[in-house]
């Protein structure tokens, strides 16, 4: 290693002091806007920094030595942890957004990502979680979602109600008809077509029925994924 002169010392330590403050700066910037955690790799809280504590109404002392499950929401099927601890104990980044309780009772959602910490081998030892607040975000979604159902509901409504009328209608006068006392062969023709026509309208406005009933569940589904 070579010499270093007077004004290349200066240089490096005068990036060092200018450095300092900068991170400083970085670290303040990171505890007021991002959620941060760091777990042991069996996923024991070691650190937490203010804004975690913030948002979930837990103490630093509460948080220190529990699980996260502390501020989990039960929202999440246990297959959906399963996959996230799959990622991160390959040593690989995991992305996700989840539903956490406060201590309150309350609940939020984050945007996570979770990043193992290697040793030289390369073998996760610690995770580092990020997580910023999107709650806001989620319940518009949530409320976008509704809206689209309602929608759909009403038209549903307006469809069945201008359809079952006039089947309602049809079927009362086909009956009148069929027990008028009438044998004519052709008139029997037109009484059962008009009954199958009928029919068809019916079945028509109860599948659309189960089909918006299926498309509410399988949003419902997805809410929770």
């Amino acid at each position: 290693m070579g010499i270093l002169k007077k004004d290349e010392m200066y240089l490096v330590d005068g990036s060092q002091e200018r450095l300092v403050p900068l991170l400083m700066a970085y670290q303040q910037a990171v505890d007021t806007s991002i959620i941060s955690s760091i777990t042991d790799v069996k996923g024991t809280i070691i650190h937490v920094n203010k804004r975690f504590c913030e948002v979930s109404k837990f103490s630093r002392k509460e948080l220190l030595g529990q699980n996260h499950r502390i501020i989990n929401s039960g929202f999440h099927p246990k297959e959906f942890l399963k996959d996230m601890w799959k990622t991160i104990g390959k040593g690989e980044v995991w992305h996700g957004e989840i539903k956490n309780q406060a201590k309150d009772g309350s609940f939020y959602w984050v945007d996570s990502v979770i990043v193992p910490i290697k040793d030289k081998d390369g073998k996760p030892v610690q995770y580092l979680s990020l997580r910023t607040l999107i709650s806001e975000r989620k319940e518009k979604e949530e409320k976008d979602r509704e809206d689209q159902v309602n929608a759909m509901e009403e038209m549903l409504f307006k469809i069945s109600h201008e359809l079952r009328q006039p089947v309602v209608k049809i079927l009362g006068l086909s009956e009148l008809i069929e027990h008028s006392g009438n044998s004519q062969e052709d008139l029997k023709v037109m009484i059962a077509g008009i009954k199958e026509s009928a029919i068809m309208l019916d079945n028509y406005t109860r599948e659309l029925a189960a089909f918006v009933h299926k498309i509410r569940n399988e949003q419902d589904s997805e809410s929770c994924q």
